[in-house]
């Protein structure tokens, strides 16, 4: 009996540890995406829209467990639109929110490899003929960051690249 209570303690402690190693290179990795960015891309408002090049400058906060990202994307007169994602990560799993396509707020719900959080989108409402998309907030280098966002075209059944915007630390 006392032989199990021991192996249960250091089972419970060990999870315990482990649980505190993966939410420690977790703020970790999410403090590194803290600060102010800027840079240049591309955007498609639709899949069968052609590609817009844009300057974006965002503002992004951190802690131990959330990343709110928030800025604001331009092309020229033709395009201004205001964009956030708002994370909370629980271990390497990421839930939360974003705003940037026109269609209302969008759930998001993924997990980190690496040095990217890959994330499935789920529209407010329908764009590009359904409600799904993937996102990727990816740390480049030691002052980069990618946003990209990948949907599928309704016409081809193929996956487009829908914006890909290149961040410095600025």
């Amino acid at each position: 009996m006392v032989k199990v209570l021991v192996c249960a303690i250091a089972a419970a402690a060990a999870s315990m540890l482990m649980a505190g190693a993966a939410n420690a290179d977790e703020s970790a990795f999410l403090k590194t995406l803290a600060g102010n960015w800027s840079g240049k891309g591309t955007v498609k408002v639709r899949t069968n829209a052609p590609t817009m090049k844009v300057t974006c400058r965002f503002k992004s906060d951190a802690n131990a467990s959330s990343l709110a990202l928030n800025g604001r994307c331009t092309s020229l007169a033709i395009f201004s639109r205001a964009i956030s994602a708002n994370l909370k990560a629980s271990g390497d799993t990421y839930t939360g929110s974003y705003v940037g396509a026109g269609s209302g707020t969008a759930g998001l719900g993924g997990k980190r490899a690496g040095n990217a959080i890959n994330l499935a989108i789920k529209w407010a409402k329908e764009v590009n003929g359904d409600r799904r998309a993937q996102m990727t907030i990816e740390k480049t280098g030691a002052s980069g960051m990618r946003l990209t966002t990948v949907d599928t075209d309704p016409a081809t059944g193929r996956s487009v690249v829908t914006s890909r915007i290149e961040l410095r630390r600025s």
